[in-house]
């Protein structure tokens, strides 16, 4: 008898275990979570778990089902199939989600088509499979970002025209943008671990309603991976473990992160370290990229070295690490609490345009060291969200972040014992109270406040590197010195039918900054910069469906970028031959933005996108000859310089037009197209127009993408057009040493393109490999405006594990 019900028993786990089935992403592997399946009159109904999982005991075997989820394409199978495909459905994301949600408008998420901003969003997904190392190659990889790149350790976007202290950079809502940002090339992008990126949200043209100052030409915001609550009470325990390698520059990266979990709190861990090696260059291109000399010290005295390897770009290779801390905690359904820390360091990098730039006569160069020291950033915040019935919002965030950056500029010329070095540190405080009131009826409020604190330790110094001796030398800011903002805003969107939606958003920002001079090392006209500057900035746009395949956008809005201490009271060797002096009487620069919008789906196998913009700059922040107690030159570090100082004295306009194209062939075939057209224009001191400094040249993709159950591949097109040197800055002009020669030897920057291939392939539910070959036919190509020139032949491996 006990034999009989240990059998029944027996075969009745067996029986329960085969009715279990397990519901994946087809490209991620992942479980799916809150998927419904139903039978044809829907009289009988399952949802799968927060594992993906449900339980197929209630349908017969050869029973129509129907799996379906928002995000996902529509599947219909049996029961009996399903048990023929190991228990495993795979779904499909959807090719053109019109129900996306997106967070970077208004801080809260909203459905992506009823917002008339242009915006993309980057997952993880997407992430895991281009492979970037690091977050500046994230954004390029989109195709719809262009990336400037000094050195390797760099990457400074550029958007619609704007760069650098006209973009605002955000991670988790915290702005990164802080009171030494420049008007030069940036690269605070790759303190950013593109491994910790759950979504990236590009905002193109002004965003200052919402982030404030230096939103003008758009909005990056990075939202880092969320530690995962336990479904139930038991523990949960899930990770991932990931390595590359590639061989342009002996990249050697790891990566590993692990969630803790229980049902009300829970913590994510997450490392990463990357050793990039020297970059290597193409073969097919101008010899003037070879890198046929550079600086070696020996026993105290500078040699000018012959490269054995000219393609290879000594030195260019740097160290970093990540790390990352994030708790949550959530005792109901009301209330959480998210808790961040954020580190990353890198080692000592070369700022290589400069370790390339010849001197005057051409015979050798000018610098024999020019690097920046650790790149350090560090971020500590707190959120804490409340949902509910609140008298005033149904929705309440409180941000509070702590950051601390810290860089060094060190350059030494040739032959030369003393070493500059630079020092600077910010330390800055954000303090953001945020709403959201979903009550009035077809209209949802957003409101709230914010207050930025930002101080500046800056200090020089010059050191022998013969004797050791340090000496007290001119700072780069003054040390010290402070910038506030405090701010109000609202953000409306009101839908005025299902298929039309209106918003509109206004904010007022007072902007405070003092600086006291060190008259130490120069004899200033003035002591001290005691600017306040207020601004209005506002926003009004709508989002039209006439059909439900075609989407029609129109957004106007301004955005701002008030003075900061770079502006204000730097003091630095900008380029050969001039010298950067302070200006304390600076006002905020405006900008003026209109943008149209229009997006076709043709029966979910086709869709088409446009856009075109125009921003008009008004009292431009920009660089100018000055004098300096009526001197246009001085001595500065032994050289007879310009003086120069950043004015409100100009106008700037930029235009132009994105396209977009997705192609669904079928279930396994598709094509994806970017191109950007931007032209822009400022005006110089004699009242001329000339080319903008930010105006990228015209840029694009395109991609032939085949995917299954396992393997993703993807064939694609990266290509720039020709900037001539009718169409180069003044400035760009100025580096010829960075550009290639025109027939009648101008520098100018030509057109290039690369045949790249990428793949991955899902070797288990837990193991993951991706193999990519960049550059096939091996182009030597400098993209506009960059120091260094991009990789040649490039064999990517990748190895992921899931726990």
């Amino acid at each position: 008898m006990h034999k009989i019900t240990f059998v029944v028993l027996f075969l009745c786990t067996i029986i329960g275990r085969s009715q279990e089935v397990i519901i994946l992403d087809i490209e991620t592997n992942e479980p799916i979570a809150n998927v419904a399946i139903f039978n044809n009159d829907k009289s009988k109904i399952a949802l799968t778990d927060f594992d993906g999982n449900f339980n197929t005991s209630k349908f017969s075997s050869r029973e129509r089902l129907t799996i379906q989820h928002l995000s996902y394409e529509v599947k219909k199978t049996t029961k009996e199939q399903i048990g023929k495909q190991d228990f495993k459905v795979y779904l499909v994301m959807k090719p053109e989600q019109l129900d996306e949600v997106i967070m970077s408008v208004s801080k809260w998420e909203q459905q992506k088509k009823d917002i008339p901003n242009k915006i993309t969003s980057i997952d993880a997904r997407t992430i895991a499979f281009t492979t970037p190392q690091t977050s500046a190659d994230l954004l390029q990889n989109s195709g719809k970002v262009f990336v400037q790149k000094s050195q390797l350790g760099g990457g400074s976007p550029m958007i619609r025209g704007f760069s650098t202290n006209r973009l605002v950079l955000s991670v988790d809502g915290v702005r990164m943008n802080n009171a030494i940002f420049r008007g030069g090339n940036l690269q605070n992008v790759i303190s950013i671990d593109p491994f910790s990126i759950r979504n990236t949200e590009v905002i193109f043209g002004p965003g200052s309603v919402i982030y404030g100052s230096d939103a003008i030409g758009g909005v990056m915001n990075f939202y880092t991976k969320r530690p995962t609550l336990s479904p139930k009470d038991a523990l949960l325990v899930h990770g991932n473990s990931n390595y590359r390698f590639a061989t342009a520059n002996t990249e050697n990266t790891i990566h590993t992160d692990i969630n803790i979990g229980k049902s009300k709190w829970a913590s994510l861990t997450s490392f990463t370290y990357n050793e990039f090696g020297d970059l290597n260059m193409g073969k097919k291109g101008p010899d003037s990229y070879l890198r046929e000399t550079y600086v070696q010290t020996v026993n105290g005295k500078d040699i000018l070295w012959n490269n054995d390897n000219p393609r290879k770009q000594v030195t260019t290779g740097y160290d970093q690490i990540n790390i990352m801390q994030k708790i949550l905690f959530k005792p109901n359904a009301n209330w959480d609490l998210n808790l961040g820390a954020y580190y990353s360091e890198t080692s000592d990098y070369s700022r290589y345009d400069r370790l390339i730039r010849p001197t005057s006569d051409g015979e050798g160069l000018r610098s024999a060291e020019w690097y920046y020291g650790p790149q350090k950033w560090f971020m500590a915040n707190a959120q804490l969200k409340k949902k509910g019935n609140g008298k005033f919002y149904d929705g309440l965030k409180v941000t509070t972040a702590y950051q601390h950056f810290e860089e060094s500029r060190n350059n030494r010329d040739f032959q030369d014992a003393m070493l500059n070095n630079t020092t600077e540190k910010v330390d800055a405080l954000n303090i953001n109270l945020d709403f959201e009131n979903k009550k009035i009826g077809n209209f949802r409020l957003y409101y709230g406040s914010e207050f930025i604190f930002n101080k500046v330790y800056s200090k020089g110094s010059d050191i022998n590197i013969v004797t050791k001796e340090v000496l007290n030398a001119p700072s780069r800011y003054p040390n010290g010195s402070t910038w506030k903002s405090l701010a109000g805003y609202v953000n409306g969107e009101y839908k005025a039918k299902p298929n039309f939606t209106i918003m509109s958003g206004l904010r007022y920002s007072q902007v405070w900054i003092n600086a006291l001079f060190d008259q130490t090392f120069y004899d200033f006209p003035f002591d001290d910069a005691d600017l306040s500057t207020g601004a209005v900035t506002g926003s009004l746009g709508f989002s039209w469906f006439p059909k439900e395949d075609l989407q029609i956008t129109v957004n106007g809005s301004t955005g701002f970028r008030a003075p900061n201490i770079d502006d204000v009271g730097k003091i630095f060797d900008s380029e050969p031959g001039s010298v950067v002096v302070p200006n304390p009487d600076l006002e905020s620069e405006y900008a003026y933005n209109i943008e149209f919008g229009i997006q076709k789906n043709f029966k979910d196998k086709v869709v088409l996108k446009g856009a075109t913009f125009y921003t008009y700059l008004v009292d431009a922040l920009v660089r100018r000859d000055f004098s300096f107690y009526g001197m246009e030159q001085i001595e500065y570090n032994g050289e007879l310089s310009n003086v120069q100082a950043i004015q409100n004295a100009a106008k700037a306009y930029v235009y132009g037009f994105e396209f977009g194209l997705d192609a669904f062939i079928s279930d396994n075939w598709s094509l994806s197209s970017n191109l950007t057209i931007t032209e822009g224009i400022e005006e110089e001191d004699d009242g001329t127009d000339t080319p903008a400094r930010h105006a990228a040249p015209t840029f694009g993709d395109f991609h032939v993408i085949w995917k299954n159950q396992k393997l993703k591949t993807d064939v694609f097109l990266n290509y720039n057009g020709e900037l001539g040197y009718e169409d180069l800055a003044l400035s760009e002009r100025s580096k010829d040493y960075i550009y290639a020669k025109d027939t009648k030897g101008y520098p100018y920057s030509p057109s290039w393109y690369t045949l790249n291939f990428r793949s991955q392939y899902n070797i288990s539910n837990r193991v993951k490999a991706t193999l990519s070959y960049e550059n096939i036919t091996n182009q030597r190509y400098r993209s506009y405006s960059s120091g260094i020139a991009s990789a040649g032949n490039n064999l990517i491996l990748g190895l992921g594990y899931h726990f």
